[in-house]
């Protein structure tokens, strides 16, 4: 892995894309560094060269190495994993666990062992048995909103801390969401998608700051998006290209919030 921009050594963050130093895993873990006294919702996503998010409806059709290495890295520094109910069993998730490496380095730096599963769903349609949930190393968190039914928040609390946010008939309030779980301890969120969850964060204004994967594939037709849902009434959000790197054709893009850059 190499870094094209900012270029190594150079002044300013807009300096053209050029260079190419390669990446141990000390730098790698420099370029996604954030400021933990700030509260911060990071998104992580991969796509093809044609935007499509999944090959055969998963996306593990579009990873690579590189992109692995930086999921890890990620999972690794956040306080709390943010996932859709709908992606934690489209891509069958088990539980949040982490290598002892991982885990030391955590405690090292003052944080818990592992992050905490954030299960985002209206419905509660995930099964309380769900490995995710049932086997979590670290109590998950689910949030919902008031309209769901009650004896699902009742099993699911069996196994996680049922957490209910927004106004009846508003479905789930994601800027009370993130609040809430901010007061909880968990500042630095990662989430992990679906498209669906995505495009409602950012109708919320929610999003800092997105790290994605360009795959150099073409899928064509028929896939959908990173993110999706209705239009946001809000004008659309400028961020700042924070790097560029790049592994054998894959493309690591991290934008952020001006604010957030340095």
């Amino acid at each position: 892995m190499r870094l094209l921009h900012p270029t190594p050594g150079g002044p300013t963050p807009g300096d053209p894309v050029s260079g190419g130093a390669e990446l141990d895993d000390v730098a790698l873990d420099r370029l996604y560094a954030t400021d933990r006294g700030v509260p911060r919702l990071r998104m992580n996503f991969v796509a093809s060269v044609d935007g499509a998010v999944s090959v055969d409806g998963l996306s593990g059709g579009l990873q690579s190495p590189a992109d692995n290495r930086v999921f890890k890295l990620l999972r690794r520094w956040c306080d709390g994993l943010v996932v859709a109910a709908g992606t934690v069993l489209a891509e069958d998730y088990g539980p949040v666990t982490l290598d002892a490496d991982r885990r030391a380095r955590r405690v090292a730096a003052g944080l818990a062992p592992t992050p905490t599963l954030v299960v985002v769903s209206g419905s509660l349609s995930i099964d309380p048995g769900h490995a995710s949930l049932a086997e979590a190393p670290v109590r998950p968190v689910v949030v919902t909103g008031p309209d769901a039914p009650t004896d699902r928040r009742r099993a699911l609390a069996e196994v996680a801390d049922v957490l209910v946010v927004g106004e009846p008939g508003g479905g789930v309030d994601l800027v009370a969401a993130r609040a809430a779980l901010h007061e909880r301890g968990l500042s630095q969120l990662l989430c992990e998608g679906g498209p669906r969850l995505f495009g409602s964060l950012i109708a919320a204004d929610s999003v800092d700051e997105i790290c994605l994967t360009v795959s150099p594939q073409l899928v064509g037709g028929g896939s959908g998006r990173i993110s999706a849902g209705p239009a946001p009434a809000a004008v659309p959000r400028e961020l700042a290209l924070a790097h560029v790197v790049e592994d054998a054709g894959v493309l690591l893009l991290r934008y952020c919030r001006p604010s957030l850059l340095y």
